[in-house]
């Protein structure tokens, strides 16, 4: 009988890895830092002979401009039926497409800019933000943030090494990276927050959430508070969490806000709310959206004294005058007789008319500050005492 002999033949199969490039240096330049910690760079839109002040955003899904700024440069728009949803609005954009942005010894071709209107943050800040940089940029390169030095650093995406000290971090990325993050309160939770560079705050929480979760201590009253958002003034309520942990970070009674979010800006229930960088600029940061990784390194600002003052009225800087928009009913500038379109000429005898130097020195808990009011074509010195919402 024959017996039929079968032979296998053992196929070694061989996996040819192609070595990563290294992440090459390809600029760097500063950056200026706005109160919250917010931060702006200056860079070149096409031709136009003059630089231009954008806002460097983790929390912004694309890229813009503001509608002041293109009517100004002429700049040819096309209307879509595009929707953003951003804090306090909802609406279909123009674009203004194919773009080029100009930064010191970098090049950024082929940006599609939504247009938006910023007239608010120049208000806030006392200086004109022409625009707001986030996913359409960052999705490209490796961003170094220095806050020690002010200065960014921009690389191609390949490996790049990580410093020795700090922590990386890897958020779920859509078109804005979610960090998960341990909270204390009445209780601890861990859940899903946006990583917000643009967002000038050290926290906030959808109103839902808290509520839902339970998270917040019931003895403690949150108290109203006057913000700005893409659809422009919002009220909101501030209070304090016992702590935030990011990675192995923790954070001990930080100041965090409270949003009726009506458009559902922080996709509850999937997302609770907002990391800002009035607590991220306590790191300098390694943003590598290729990779879908961020790195934390704690800077020299690691232990800042968070700001606990609370005031109780709006500023902004409208036309050359620093004008009270609204002042919240029994806050400390309503118990000073502060009213609503008072105009700011001094705050403790600084007499700049800098926007974002009163603020500073209204950052004072319980120290009487002298503020000079311009009301009805009379000069009145009124004295306000702020109060802490520790």
């Amino acid at each position: 009988m024959l017996v039929p002999l079968f032979f296998t033949q053992a196929c070694i199969a061989q996996e040819i890895l192609t070595p990563v490039p290294k992440a090459k240096f390809l600029t760097k330049f500063l950056f200026t830092q706005y109160s919250g910690g917010v931060m702006v760079v200056r860079a070149k839109l096409n031709s136009l002979p003059d630089s231009l002040n954008f806002i460097l955003d983790t929390g912004s899904g694309g890229i813009s401009l503001d509608s002041s700024t293109c009517a100004e440069h002429h700049i040819s728009l096309t209307q879509t039926d595009t929707v953003i949803t951003g804090m306090g609005d909802s609406h279909k954009v123009k674009f203004a497409f194919n773009q080029t942005l100009y930064f010191p010894g970098l090049e950024v071709s082929n940006l599609n800019f939504h247009i938006n209107d910023y007239d608010v943050l120049t208000s806030v800040y006392g200086q004109k933000i022409d625009g707001i940089i986030g996913y359409s940029f960052l999705r490209r390169y490796i961003v170094k943030i220095n806050f020690d030095s002010s200065m960014i650093e921009v690389y191609s995406p390949g490996e790049i090494a990580y410093p020795k000290e700090g922590a990386l971090l890897n958020p779920i990325f859509t078109t804005l990276p979610i960090q998960n993050l341990a909270i204390k309160d009445k209780r601890k939770i861990d859940f899903n927050f946006y990583f917000d560079t643009g967002a000038g705050l050290c926290f906030l929480l959808s109103e839902k959430f808290a509520k839902d979760s339970g998270i917040l201590l019931s003895k403690r009253k949150p108290l109203y508070t006057q913000a700005e958002g893409m659809g422009g003034k919002l009220q909101m309520r501030i209070t304090i969490i016992k702590w935030v942990q990011i990675g192995r970070y923790k954070f001990r009674n930080v100041p965090t806000y409270l949003y009726s979010d009506e458009y559902n800006v922080t996709s509850y229930p999937v997302v609770g709310g907002l990391l800002g960088n009035d607590l991220l600029r306590r790191f300098n940061l390694i943003v590598n959206y290729p990779k879908r990784q961020i790195y934390l390194s704690p800077n020299s600002h690691f232990t800042d004294q968070f700001d606990y003052t609370y005031v109780g009225m709006a500023t902004y800087y409208i036309n050359g005058l620093i004008i009270v928009d609204g002042v919240i009913k029994g806050s400390p500038a309503d118990k000073a007789g502060i009213l609503k379109d008072d105009i700011i000429i001094a705050v403790n005898k600084n007499f700049s008319n800098n926007i974002m130097q009163y603020k500073d020195i209204l950052q004072t808990v319980k120290e009487t500050i002298r503020i000079i009011v311009k009301r009805n074509g009379e000069l009145k010195e009124l004295k306000l005492k702020p109060k802490s919402i520790m």
